[in-house]
């Protein structure tokens, strides 16, 4: 059994991303180990698309990306639908 809650936050240092990491440090408990980590290295980008993380900010929590941070980003077929790629 698990002693502590391994959370990773994603960020690109954008305000967004600082307000999620403040919400983090709020609410975690004295279990939950906070890690923030910077989308601008390429080691992080890799380890985040990895864990199938296509927006940020983003939260993994023990090495599950967070319901709320899936399946976000950018998506070919619904930006077609919005008419990019199709001349006017």
């Amino acid at each position: 059994m698990a002693t502590t809650r391994k959370i990773e936050i994603f960020s690109a240092g954008c305000a967004v991303c600082e307000d999620t990491v403040a919400l983090i440090n709020r609410i975690a408990c004295p279990s939950c180990e906070v890690e923030i980590l910077d989308m601008h290295k390429p080691d992080v980008a890799k380890k985040a698309k990895r864990y199938g993380v296509r927006s940020v900010p983003a939260v993994v929590v023990d090495g599950k990306l967070a319901d709320c941070c899936a399946g976000r980003g950018p998506d070919e077929g619904q930006l077609r639908a919005a008419g990019i790629g199709t001349p006017l």
